[in-house]
């Protein structure tokens, strides 16, 4: 059923795209304004309570109401694991913005691909050279399909039901709406949330990048996974997304990473993956690298449904 559910919410949702931001991350925004505005004094424990009550809360209703219609019928209980993956994962949430800045780089549209990596980074990108647009979409996307695929994909098939899907998207909603805040009003609320994601997180990001590793180049992912990794700033904040990046650059065949213009200051970043310059040819390989790794873990699956059912 694990893999059937994948599977059927998958072609849903490339058929018919959620509207995200209206059906999923805005009734999450609400949720979280709310709890923060009843507990949030500025302290660890307040954030940890609301945390409990925020992904505690959504966890147990859908686990609930799946435990209930998995007793009345296997095929509702299945539809319901359909319902809640595609509320919770897909690609289509990133993979609009990035095939438009690709057709815009192929096409010569510089200033285009420099708008729509703008709106989908929600930061400037008018000082940015077209291998500087393709090598942050890059990134992106990597980072994306881990947040929005893989990572929720792996706690699926780990915790029982639905109960693993919405455990992560609830937890990396929270960890990005309170942990990255830095203002001080939030004080500590939102460290709870930041580490408690990191935990989550921890099996998933590793999953990913050995995923990319197979599918592609293995021995540059697993070089740069192993030394590059770490240089990615947002390690320090706990996320560890530096080492899908640096896997996923290592499989490309791609230099990742490397300071850039924003908005007239030059960010200093590392450098990571190895390679050549990265461009609209590298941002349709990287799309080939996220199908590959998926396809390999629906494989994987299925290899072991039908090893459950032999040994049955």
């Amino acid at each position: 059923m694990t893999l059937f559910s994948l599977v059927v919410a998958l072609l849903i949702e490339q058929l018919r795209p959620l509207p995200y931001r209206r059906v999923v991350y805005d009734p999450l925004a609400r949720l979280a304004r709310f709890l923060e505005q009843i507990f949030n004094a500025g302290e660890r424990s307040q954030g940890v309570l609301a945390w409990f009550l925020a992904v505690g809360g959504l966890v147990l209703l859908a686990g609930g109401v799946s435990a209930a219609l998995h007793a009345y019928s296997v095929l509702l209980a299945a539809l319901w694991n359909v319902t809640i993956l595609y509320l919770t994962m897909g690609f289509r949430q990133f993979s609009h913005e990035y095939s438009y800045i690709q057709l815009a780089l192929r096409t010569g549209d510089l200033a285009q691909a420099r708008k729509l990596l703008a709106q989908w980074r929600r930061r400037p990108a008018d000082d940015l050279s077209s291998s500087e647009i393709a090598r942050l979409a890059i990134e992106e996307a990597l980072c994306a399909s881990h947040r929005h695929v893989f990572g929720v994909l792996v706690c699926f098939v780990l915790l029982p039901g639905p109960c693993g899907a919405v455990l992560y998207r609830a937890a990396a909603f929270l960890a990005e709406v309170w942990g990255r805040r830095s203002d001080a009003d939030a004080g500590h609320f939102g460290q709870f949330s930041r580490q408690a994601f990191a935990v989550i997180d921890w099996l998933p990001l590793r999953v990913t990048a050995a995923g990319f590793a197979i599918v592609g180049n293995f021995e540059d992912a697993v070089y740069c996974w192993r030394t590059q990794a770490d240089r990615w700033p947002d390690n320090a904040l706990g996320s560890g997304i530096g080492i899908v990046l640096a896997s996923g650059a290592g499989a490309l065949g791609v230099r990742l990473g490397m300071p850039v213009v924003e908005a007239g200051v030059v960010a200093d970043r590392a450098e990571i993956g190895t390679g050549d310059e990265a461009d609209a040819d590298f941002m349709q390989s990287a799309v080939g690298l996220v199908w590959r790794a998926l396809l390999l873990w629906l494989l994987l699956l299925l290899l072991l449904g039908l090893a459950s059912l032999v040994g049955s």
